[in-house]
């Protein structure tokens, strides 16, 4: 029988404001690293839940985030 992910009652969302966004998921525990990415064009949105497998989400590029703290906005550079 599948164990499934318990969610974490967090959620963010994103909207790209240009094309090539990239949305990365880490994991949590004692290595933290990559276990999923996203790419986003310009006007796409895409909602993401932190779950007990995902301690954070990197965004690289230029993105509204919405969270429950308010609206972020993500200017990096690719």
């Amino acid at each position: 029988m599948e164990k499934r992910q318990q969610p974490i009652n967090d959620y963010i969302v994103i909207k790209a404001n240009e094309d090539g966004v990239n949305v990365i998921g880490l994991t949590r525990g004692s290595d933290t690293r990559f276990h999923h990415s996203e790419k986003l064009d310009k006007g796409e949105v895409l909602i993401a839940q932190f779950t007990e497998h995902t301690s954070a989400i990197k965004i690289r590029g230029n993105a509204k985030v919405l969270t429950q703290f308010g609206e972020v906005n993500s200017e990096s550079k690719k």
